[in-house]
């Protein structure tokens, strides 16, 4: 039993972080303190002014630990990590988890290369970002290929001159070819550094160059090479529009503001890189409705730094962070550079912190909008159908479908549904062991026998083990079974449900003469449903689903073992005679009702193979059918 009173006083007066731990002895809260003596034993002080969600979070801790830190700046970047490794119930946690790409030039290579990375090293190479679009950076670098001929090899030059032959690049116009010694080591120098001040985001004299080309191609009247010199023009043009200058002053700096609106928030970021904007993003927040404007920054930024691979040299927030001076210190030290904040209150800077927030309003109510249609569209629909079946709770839906080729590879699917969306990891699938031939009323008898038996004996288990045992995805039992036909199918879910001694509600989804959904069978009864209702819409994905993930598995069985017929396993019908049965009779019923005389006058058929045929479907003598056994 942990001993809150004894471990209190144990605790140092030092920098360190520390570890709420809940019932379950999961992470609940992670937290960095200057001294764990005195901030630790603030929440268990009854006159402490604390907020209702720390209260909250206090009710539930069975334990606490801590880290003893050197300083205060290893206590926050501890924290940093704790909180991602963790993500504790009652942290502010940012919900994103992106990795931005950046433009790589090696410049410490003999033959400098341009690359797509999405890490920022220490490599003495030169990198260009972040970017929030990986296609702009994969077009920048095919551009910049086509216009100064780079290399995109892995060859190690110089050592790998002459070896080999040139590349498809180089037949192509791309790469100047340097593995063959086609362009010395300065000639090559200087395209790299064309490249590099384009990528700095001096364009107008490439296409100034590329006007001038494109015009002498024409006067030439080499009309292919002035449209590829017109295309170039086109994309150089298009970087450019992407790339506008938001600054006089060539400064590095990311500008942050965010909105928000019950638990959640979006905060919105801007990449401003040599005063030009490269980019804008996104982030989610969640659990910030009892956190001040301050906390929810800081939240942000602690953990959007700790990832970023790039640290600007200046940060425009909305609001001020607390711990600042901590946190300075440690982008500084990231950055390696010293790093400022600015919480901007007139003038440019303001109006662009305005805008990063606008933006994120913009975000947070389209994304409102997006959450009311699909609760519509989810729980909508599910209660639509609670009142429809006259049911009190439809929490958990399964459906289950049924798959095969002529009696042979028979497949079942299981499928989940919860609060109206698919719950892809309950999923089951069944391989029919226990049937012969094609009969789907037996196959959906055995995979429903043996889903709730399998539950069943699960909860057998865990009552056994006091609970002990993690709750199984059989051992939960749907709130409304729906089967992938009518009346039939019904009715075998409800022979099994009784045999086993359960009481779940079975619905049938009846089909019309197109095959689609027209409404449920329940109860003995064909209940309609209005075609323009969610509910309907809702049972319509759910046997599309069921009917799509029965068909997936059995193709996959299918294309493992290729197709399987039932002729494959009578002595003496080959592949030849096989296909000739196919083709005369067209499906295996009417081979099956065929007798001996009407099978022999099926080509490449004689009097052997024609008794063997009869034999394997008619195991039992029947003389009448002049079977002769």
């Amino acid at each position: 039993m942990f001993d809150f009173d004894e471990e209190l006083k144990k605790l140092p007066g030092k920098p360190g972080v520390y570890l709420m731990h809940g019932q379950k002895d999961e992470i609940i809260y992670v937290g960095k303190a200057i001294s764990l003596k005195n901030r630790v034993r603030q929440y268990f002080q009854n006159s402490r002014n604390l907020t209702p969600k720390i209260r909250q979070m206090v009710s539930h801790i069975s334990r606490f630990e801590y880290i003893i830190t050197d300083s205060e700046l290893e206590a926050l970047v501890l924290e940093c990590n704790l909180i991602k490794e963790y993500r504790p119930k009652y942290n502010t946690m940012l919900t994103d988890d992106k990795t931005y790409p950046y433009i790589k030039v090696t410049v410490n290579e003999d033959y400098p290369r341009i690359l797509f990375s999405r890490q920022m090293k220490k490599d003495k190479a030169r990198y260009f970002g972040p970017y929030t679009s990986a296609g702009a950076v994969k077009d920048t670098i095919e551009l910049l290929k086509k216009l100064y001929g780079i290399r995109s090899c892995s060859r190690v030059l110089p050592r790998d001159i002459g070896i080999g032959r040139p590349c498809l690049y180089h037949h192509i116009g791309q790469c100047d070819a340097p593995c063959q010694g086609l362009i010395s080591k300065a000639d090559y120098r200087k395209k790299i550094q064309n490249a590099l001040h384009f990528l700095g985001g001096d364009y107008r004299p490439v296409a100034e160059e590329l006007t001038r080309k494109m015009q002498e191609a024409s006067d030439a009247m080499e009309y292919e090479k002035a449209k590829e010199y017109r295309d170039l023009i086109y994309s150089v043009r298009q970087i450019m529009e992407k790339q506008k200058v938001t600054s006089s002053q060539m400064e590095d700096r990311d500008v942050i503001g965010f909105a928000r609106a019950g638990n959640e928030a979006v905060v919105q970021i801007f990449f401003i890189r040599n005063g030009r904007l490269i980019g804008r993003d996104h982030y989610y927040l969640t659990g910030v409705e009892q956190e001040t404007r301050g906390q929810v920054m800081t939240s942000f930024v602690k953990q959007f730094y700790a990832e970023c691979p790039s640290v600007p040299r200046e940060l425009m927030l909305q609001e001020d962070i607390e711990d600042k001076e901590i946190i300075l210190q440690w982008l500084s030290g990231r950055r390696g550079q010293k790093v400022t904040v600015t919480v901007p209150k007139k003038g440019q800077k303001e109006r662009l912190v305005e805008l990063a927030a606008k933006n994120a309003m913009m975000v947070l109510n389209k994304d409102s909008e997006k959450m009311k249609r699909e609760e519509a569209r989810t729980l909508g629909a599910v209660h639509e159908l609670e009142e429809l079946l006259e049911l009190p709770s439809i929490l958990r839906m399964e459906a289950f479908d049924i798959s095969n080729t002529n009696g042979f590879e028979k497949v079942g699917s299981m499928i989940v549904y919860e609060k109206g969306k698919p719950k892809r990891s309950a999923y089951r699938k069944f391989k029919i062991k226990d049937v012969e031939g094609q009969d789907d009323y037996q196959c959906m008898e055995e995979v429903l026998t043996r889903r709730f038996r399998h539950g069943l004996e699960e909860r057998r288990q865990i009552e056994k083990s006091s609970g002990d045992i993690q709750m199984g995805s059989f051992s939960v039992f749907p709130d409304l079974i729906l089967m992938d036909g009518g009346k039939g199918q019904v009715h075998v879910a409800q022979k099994v449900l009784d045999a086993l001694g359960l009481a779940i509600p079975v619905c049938g989804m009846v089909k019309d003469d197109h095959h689609r959904t027209r409404g449920l069978y329940y109860e003995d009864v064909e209940v309609p449903m209005d075609r323009s209702s969610e509910s309907f819409r809702l049972v319509t994905r759910v046997q599309d689903e069921a009917h799509r993930f029965a068909i997936e598995y059995h193709r996959s069985l299918r294309s493992a073992g290729q197709v399987h017929s039932m002729l494959d396993d009578i002595k003496g019908i080959g592949p030849a005679r096989r296909r000739a049965l196919m083709r005369y009779y067209g499906d295996i019923q009417k081979i099956r009702e065929a007798d001996v005389e009407e099978l022999k006058t099926v080509p490449s058929m004689n009097e052997q193979a024609a008794q063997a045929v009869y034999r394997f479907f008619h195991p039992v003598s029947d003389d009448k059918n002049g079977s002769g056994v």
